[in-house]
């Protein structure tokens, strides 16, 4: 896979979803594949940036294989969303695995307004614990979400996945800025020649 700069091609957020956002750091760019997530700090920074940690020492206390356990949990996601829309049984075991290792409890908060909030504090000692959030989106994606919205884009060149949350629930790309406008352009162009 071919390493690309953030600022080249960024799919953050198309999923609308945190586990299919994670799916999307794999993405098709100039006609290739790549992946936006190549080094442990790549990592840090989309976790910071999708709120999965606060604090950006997260990767100090992570340790050293936070990019190989970021990969294999977005492989279990990928594997595990592709069976689920393919009606096959679902391998759980690895996602659960992950699931083990989130160590949370529940606080309460008051804010300067003098109002209350829940807040989830998370214990971080390990790679696995900083991924904890993702892998509980994944399982809340999997068991409570509504799988007809989850789709693939229908760009035939498209990795991308997409939670459709549009109100007539007929999204069919990853973006109409880019792929919905490319089969836009095809389509004029297949009539002027037609």
């Amino acid at each position: 896979m071919k390493t690309v700069s953030k600022s080249t091609y960024f799919t953050d957020n198309i999923g609308g979803h945190l586990a299919l956002d994670l799916l999307n750091t794999v993405a098709v760019a100039y006609g290739q594949l790549t992946d936006s997530l190549q080094t442990d700090a790549d990592v840090n920074q989309w976790l910071l940036q999708h709120a999965v940690a606060s604090d950006p020492k997260a990767l100090e206390i992570a340790g050293p294989d936070l990019i190989e356990k970021a990969h294999a949990l977005r492989e279990i996601i990928r594997e595990l969303v592709s069976a689920k829309k393919a009606g096959t049984t679902l391998k759980i075991d690895a996602l659960n695995a992950y699931l083990q290792h989130g160590a949370s409890y529940l606080q309460l908060a008051k804010s300067e307004a003098k109002q209350y909030r829940i807040e989830r504090v998370r214990q971080i000692e390990s790679a696995e614990q900083l991924l904890a959030p993702i892998a509980e989106a994944a399982a809340e994606l999997i068991a409570l979400e509504d799988f007809s919205m989850v789709r693939k884009c229908e760009s035939p060149d498209c990795v991308l996945w997409f939670y459709d949350r549009t109100k007539g629930h007929k999204r069919r790309w990853c973006s109409m800025a880019v792929c919905g406008n490319r089969h836009k352009v095809a389509s004029f162009r297949k009539r002027l020649n037609a």
